[in-house]
């Protein structure tokens, strides 16, 4: 089962998709947040908020609510607010970078969850079956597995087991994106190539022509030419001989 859900993930990753990492247990928020910055993808590991997937166009708007405020804590606005204001500002930044700091580059809904407990997690889990996401999930024995797509059955307590899935789910990604870079600079090689081949064609062609010149005399043979009648005034004149 988990060898299926590894290769499900790699090929995403091999197709450039998004999966979003989720654990919001104790247990499993700095694995779920390491692993997933390591494989390039997003992640929830405080809260889950309620429409995260099914209400995206509301939660974008905090997202750029929330880059907003990063902005003014960074470009100097601050300094030109009042000090309450400041506060008040600075409170509600760090509000939002609890909650949406591992989405914040996300640009669109992903393309499948992997999620540290289908059963703590369970809203994630049904606003992801809603929308006909795809779950990978880490299944113990107290969690429902008809409703994850790929079940990985084990310990979702133990801080040991939560690293060692979440770091498995990490490297698949990792080696999937690898596969796809080394595709990508393959095809640019390829279509560099054949270019190059194309405009070194005609150059060829060229110079074959240029050092072809064939002559009429090597189409015709020797005996067809005419030959040059000499002009009547350069004739020799022949005097008359009277008998």
């Amino acid at each position: 089962m988990f060898k299926e859900a590894s290769k499900f993930v790699q090929d995403l990753a091999n197709d450039g998709r998004i999966v979003l990492f989720v654990g919001t247990k104790r247990q499993a928020q700095d694995a779920i947040a390491e692993e997933a910055q390591k494989c390039g993808m997003f992640y929830i590991n405080q809260r889950w908020l309620g429409g995260l997937l099914t209400n995206w166009v509301t939660v974008q708007k905090s997202v750029k609510r929330l880059k907003e405020l990063d902005e003014m804590a960074t470009d100097g606005r601050y300094e030109l607010l009042p000090k309450k204001e400041v506060i008040k500002l600075e409170r509600e930044r760090k509000h939002l970078q609890a909650n949406l700091a591992g989405i914040k580059n996300m640009s669109r809904l992903p393309d499948a969850i992997f999620v540290i407990d289908s059963n703590k997690e369970q809203i994630a889990v049904r606003e992801a079956r809603k929308l006909g996401i795809p779950v990978v999930a880490v299944v113990d024995t107290n969690c429902d597995p008809s409703e994850v797509d790929y079940v990985i059955p084990g310990n979702d307590d133990a801080l040991r087991a939560i690293r060692l899935f979440t770091s498995k789910i990490s490297e698949s990604i990792a080696e999937g994106a690898q596969l796809m870079t080394d595709k990508q600079v393959a095809d640019m090689q390829a279509a560099a190539d054949a270019a190059q081949a194309a405009t070194e064609a005609p150059t060829e062609e060229a110079a074959v022509d240029a050092g072809e010149e064939i002559s009429m005399e090597e189409v015709l043979g020797p005996g067809t030419h005419k030959k040059p009648v000499a002009n009547e005034e350069e004739l020799p004149k022949v005097e008359s001989q009277t008998v």
